[in-house]
């Protein structure tokens, strides 16, 4: 979490909208240990990182929807999903995420 901090700090001063992702669970093998975190503001930057790059892009288009919706969800990907396997989490195991928008 502290390296998206700085980047956190500039978005808020920018009146940005953001949503937070951190990974909760892992089950089996996976990229990034509970804890990991990562933020995409509204215009869709990324800070941080929740997979080491295998399923950023999936993560991000859920926290747009999520900053679209106002809603908070848990998402799950894993070896054995169509989805995560098509965007790259091939490491066996499967990663949960709460993904949240940031309430300043």
């Amino acid at each position: 979490m502290k390296e998206i901090l700085d980047d956190l700090d500039r978005w808020r001063a920018a009146g940005k909208r953001v949503a937070l992702a951190r990974v909760v669970d892992i089950e089996g093998s996976g990229p990034r240990d509970p804890g990991a975190s990562m933020a995409v503001n509204e215009d869709g930057e990324v800070a941080g990182s929740v997979s080491g790059g295998c399923v950023e892009g999936a993560v991000v288009t859920e926290s747009l929807d999520i900053l679209a919706t106002g809603d908070r969800r848990l998402v799950s990907f894993g070896y054995s999903d169509d989805e995560a396997f098509a965007v790259g989490l091939t490491c066996g195991g499967t990663i949960h995420l709460f993904i949240e928008p940031l309430d300043w």
